[in-house]
């Protein structure tokens, strides 16, 4: 959101949508509904290969512990993985938060992917992921330049 030349606040490119989420044009219900659909296709897919590793431990024949240990592992970090995804969608991370927590996320995340992805296409069902947040941080930064250029409007005197 830079100030170039006078022209007030730029609106923040989404993923895939570009600055298509400002007015919702530019085939932005077309990219909404494919983003929707490529996300439920990877978690589908995703679901499969968890399924064909699992058919492997069925194979190996490692017993019910273990066999409910991954599938407990799998459903809790893609429970986490959906709920830490979901809630980026409406606020920024905190730039005061411990770095190496973050690091120590990925894995969960990675492992938890099924739920990123599903987070991701719920959440375009009502918008693009991350549109109310930089819809938010826009107005936000208009309404700072509109405030600005008015001061220093007044603030001059005629000659």
């Amino acid at each position: 959101m830079s100030d170039e030349q006078g022209a007030g606040p730029q609106p923040e490119p989404i993923r895939f949508y570009g600055t298509t989420w400002l007015n919702h044009d530019g085939g932005y219900g077309l990219r909404r509904a494919g983003t929707c659909i490529g996300a439920l296709a990877a978690a589908a897919a995703g679901a499969l290969v968890l399924r064909f590793g699992y058919e492997g431990l069925a194979i190996a024949k490692v017993g019910g512990l273990v066999n409910t240990m991954v599938v407990v592992a799998f459903a809790v970090c893609s429970a986490l993985a959906f709920r830490r995804t979901w809630e980026r969608f409406g606020r920024r991370p905190d730039p005061a938060a411990d770095p190496h927590a973050e690091r120590s996320m990925q894995s969960l995340m990675m492992i938890g992917f099924i739920g990123a992805l599903l987070a991701y296409a719920f959440r375009t069902f009502k918008e693009a992921p991350g549109e109310e947040l930089h819809r938010r941080e826009y107005e936000e930064a208009v309404a700072r330049y509109e405030r600005r250029t008015e001061r220093k409007g007044k603030g001059r005197r005629k000659r």
